[in-house]
């Protein structure tokens, strides 16, 4: 196993740390204090092909894998901007990748990869159904040669700046159904066309983090929205998990770096008893463990993601990296704040 990085890995950490430091701490507070959707970031790293790092180059991507990816979400980070703007971008495309039509795939993943086209918009989770998706309520009934989509969502992020949303909704009721993660189907809506079937109502949130409640009412789509098989939306659904996982865990493992830079900077330069405060143990011990944990947590996201590039089974890392990196995080932001 190497656990070296490629020159070209290094080549593309190198260049979305040059296009993020056009973004600085300044842009960002400004947006996080008007609450403003970072559009001028989100479109510099479109043009630059970053946030179709996934998509194969056949549909106009840059073919890069997983491994790749995770660089780019977190370098975002750790120059102290936030991805999660616009990481749907990268995996939520995935679903049409793996299962939508040759059609389909034609149709949208070059307009994702160029920019021009936004999937960042992703409806699965119901006031009702949280973490037992199998009883969402939203339910697409077959009306002549397309369905009709009644139904509620809730938390439903940047709703506002995509052009399509990536719906699950059950096609068959649940009672019906031998296994209950049978029965659902994932839907491709063009926002741009929904007119009033589709009211978003924002969530009031602490941080500059946009997320909605929707209502669905008498939304009408072709069959050609259906992504793949109906009725296999939940285990679609579930095919995209791990990519999503690994690249948010990316996000925390830049977070972690970027506060325990802070730290360090600070306890080197703060002065105390004319003498920086950095070299007492009980500021440097902290830091360090902090730093420990950060790198813990990327060393086993970096394998999740090697495996899924492999394509081998990568649930497990996946999982434990997301954890293991949100747990980091938040360790190096109470450190940068403690020091």
């Amino acid at each position: 196993m190497d656990f070296e990085f490629t020159q070209t890995q290094e080549e593309i950490r190198a260049g979305v740390r040059a296009l993020c430091a056009r973004f600085d701490l300044h842009y960002w507070s400004t947006c996080d204090k008007n609450h403003t959707y970072p559009d001028e970031f989100v479109k510099a790293m479109s043009k630059a092909g970053w946030l179709g790092a996934l998509i194969p180059e056949e549909y106009g991507g840059a073919g890069l894998g997983m491994t790749e990816a995770a660089i780019i979400l977190q370098e975002i980070n750790r120059s102290g901007g936030s991805s999660a703007a616009c990481h749907a971008q990268m995996y939520t495309m995935g679903s049409i990748l793996r299962h939508g039509s040759e059609e389909q795939k034609r149709k949208y993943l070059p307009q994702i990869a160029e920019g021009t086209l936004r999937l960042q918009a992703f409806g699965v989770t119901e006031p009702d159904a949280g973490s037992d998706t199998t009883k969402i309520k939203t339910f697409a009934k077959k009306k002549g040669n397309g369905y009709v989509i009644n139904g509620q969502k809730i938390f439903i992020s940047r709703y506002q700046h995509s052009d399509m949303l990536l719906l699950l909704a059950r096609t068959t009721p649940r009672e019906e159904v031998k296994r209950k993660s049978e029965g659902m189907s994932l839907f491709l809506i063009d926002l741009r066309e929904v007119g009033d079937a589709i009211e978003a109502r924002p969530i009031e949130t602490m941080i500059n983090h946009e997320t909605n409640v929707l209502y669905i009412h008498e939304l009408e789509v072709s069959k050609d929205a259906l992504l793949g098989e109906e009725g296999k939306g939940f285990s679609y659904l579930l095919d995209g998990v791990n990519a999503e996982r690994i690249l948010v865990a990316s996000e925390c493992i830049g977070d972690g770096k970027w506060f325990i830079d802070q730290a360090v900077k600070y306890a080197n330069e703060r002065v105390v008893f004319d003498r920086p405060i950095g070299k007492n143990q009980g500021i440097q011990f902290p830091i360090a463990k902090a730093y420990m944990s950060v790198t813990a947590a990327e060393t086993i996201n970096l394998k999740a993601a090697n495996r899924f590039d492999k394509g081998l089974p990568c649930g497990l890392e996946a999982n434990m990296a997301k954890y293991l990196a949100s747990e980091a995080s938040w360790e190096a932001a109470d450190v940068a704040m403690t020091t």
